[in-house]
């Protein structure tokens, strides 16, 4: 696991250092997904003998990654920094670039690492391959991703029509869940990790999506956008009869 952290810190170090050229510490959210794919590739590479497994779980994680990583690209391509990382570059003044690194960077690096957890016992397994979890596995995989992509594209086409300008989007997917799209990343990595069962019998990979639930639901991902929004009528009216993150039908 050491060559792991030595990549990850390697990779976001890079990341770190574009940012502060570029002047926007937005493009950590580019690297996020990546990141993930670059552990999956360094596992993949040093593993003595590769397995039709091993090559399946790998391009299930490129799938995921890459299809997120052009998501936010696009997303995020010639505007201006997201409007967390601009407070925070207001409220840490003169030690913005440090506390960019520490509390930006190497928090997410390190976030990264413990997430990765069942790709990198997946690539340590003895390769005798358990189906009867690998396959279950992959199922949850692909309905998370399926989930997730499709609340990204019903949003992304909702903001691109004129008339929806600065209004909130309750359809689709968003009918049922006030975070589709966070939801569906859960449920992948429940996936990934059971897929890591199927590989490695260890179950230290739990961590993984436990920790994606907690930093999406109380960290990072619904409280900064529940907060954004809350102040709006619109909103406070979707709230009342939306679920926060869980798929329901609306009340």
């Amino acid at each position: 696991m050491t060559g792991s952290l030595i990549v990850i810190f390697i990779f976001f170090f890079s990341f770190f250092v574009l940012a502060m050229i570029l002047k926007n510490n937005s493009i950590v959210d580019f690297a996020w997904g990546l990141g993930f794919l670059i552990v999956a590739l360094y596992n993949f590479i040093k593993k003595d003998q590769i397995h039709i497994y091993d090559i399946i779980f790998l391009f299930l994680i490129a799938l995921w990654a890459l299809r997120l990583a052009i998501h936010i690209f696009i997303r995020n391509y010639k505007k201006p920094e997201d409007f967390r990382y601009l407070k925070w570059r207001r409220e840490w003044g003169r030690y913005f670039v440090i506390r960019s690194f520490f509390q930006i960077f190497m928090l997410q690096g390190a976030l990264l690492f413990v997430v990765s957890l069942p790709i990198i016992l997946a690539f340590s397994g003895d390769d005798k391959t358990n189906g009867w979890l690998f396959i279950p596995g992959v199922l949850i995989f692909l309905t998370g991703l399926l989930f997730e992509a499709t609340a990204d594209k019903q949003l992304a086409d909702f903001k691109k029509d004129p008339s929806n300008k600065g209004k909130i989007i309750a359809t689709g997917l968003w009918k049922y869940s006030r975070h589709p799209n966070y939801f569906g990343e859960f449920i992948l990595w429940v996936g990934i990790f059971i897929m890591s069962l199927g590989m490695c019998m260890d179950p230290v990979g739990v961590v993984s999506p436990v920790l994606m639930f907690i930093l999406l639901n109380y960290v990072s991902g619904v409280p900064m956008l529940e907060k954004k929004y809350a102040d709006r009528e619109d909103y406070k009216e979707y709230k009342k009869k939306t679920s926060v993150f869980f798929p329901w039908f609306p009340k």
